[in-house]
């Protein structure tokens, strides 16, 4: 099973598996993609509404990786419907399939290339430059606020 983000409806993803979304990637789409979803849903695409342990898990895991502050509600949620559903992750988004690796959720990418490595982000303040592994909303040395790096 696929559990499919709004890249697989804007890019026209096609299988003969059994796919699966979330109510919330309805919401992102507009003009060709919105009807690629209409027709898919009719076609007896399942609409998965993940319960609030797992997406808090997600979020516990992506606040680990250091992706919590670029993954939206939506792609929250499509990660824990993925996880829930032992289903494959079909996304372009960087970050989801970091998490998702976190988690051991398959993921298959459709435009870009998928991730080659997970990364643990590190946090680095842009006034006096010091480093640190878990996100803050300011430094605590000097209260500027810090900005998410790059570990390698």
């Amino acid at each position: 099973m696929y559990v499919l983000d709004s890249s697989a409806f804007i890019h026209d993803f096609h299988t003969s598996a059994q796919t699966a979304t979330i109510p919330l990637v309805r919401e992102e789409l507009e003009d060709e993609s919105a009807y690629r979803f209409d027709a898919m849903e009719g076609s007896g695409m399942h609409i998965h509404i993940p319960n609030e342990d797992t997406t808090e898990k997600v979020r516990r895991a992506a606040k680990e990786s250091g992706d919590l502050e670029v993954l939206s509600d939506t792609d929250v949620r499509l990660v824990a419907a993925s996880f829930e559903l032992d289903a494959t992750l079909v996304t372009d988004d960087y970050a989801m399939q970091n998490v998702a690796e976190k988690l051991n959720v398959a993921v298959e990418v459709i435009a870009r290339e998928g991730i080659d490595e997970q990364r643990h982000w590190h946090y680095q303040c842009q006034g006096c430059g010091r480093e640190f592994d878990e996100e803050k909303d300011r430094c605590p040395i000097c209260g500027t606020e810090l900005a998410r790096k790059n570990p390698s």
